[in-house]
């Protein structure tokens, strides 16, 4: 399979991303973009997005942008930096900005941005096996 394509395949067949209301915003080899909206049932105790909304949506990022070079590719290890918080009805976007690979093995770096403003920071370390996207 292409390796455009597989970001839509992987996003029609997850539940969890799709009740989050991802978009794809732009795909290349290596680096993919997505966008969602905070909504109330994301919100945390505070009244502010859950740490989890945030690293759902880079992590997501992350693995459709890992699986781009058209092999099935597992996360196996990941982190994040949460530098400000977010709020109801905010467009946040998580875009890869780095996709290193070393043999079977690549790191990523993806940003999430409300609209120019970094807003968290992860990292992912990701395993490329040998099974073709189809």
């Amino acid at each position: 399979m292409e390796g455009k394509k597989i970001p839509a395949k992987m996003l029609s067949l997850d539940p969890y991303s799709t009740w989050l209301g991802i978009e794809i915003l732009s795909v290349e080899i290596g680096c993919v973009k997505l966008g969602m909206t905070i909504r109330p049932e994301m919100l945390n105790s505070m009244g502010k997005a859950h740490g989890g909304i945030t690293y759902s949506l880079a992590d997501t990022a992350f693995g459709f942008s890992s699986n781009t070079h058209g092999k099935f590719a597992v996360s196996i290890e990941t982190s994040i930096n949460h530098i400000e918080a977010l709020e109801e009805g905010d467009y946040i976007t998580a875009e890869c900005t780095l996709d290193k690979t070393k043999t079977k093995v690549g790191f990523n770096i993806v940003e999430v941005k409300k609209g120019d403003d970094l807003v968290a920071l992860f990292k992912g370390v990701v395993y490329r096996t040998n099974k073709d996207w189809t």
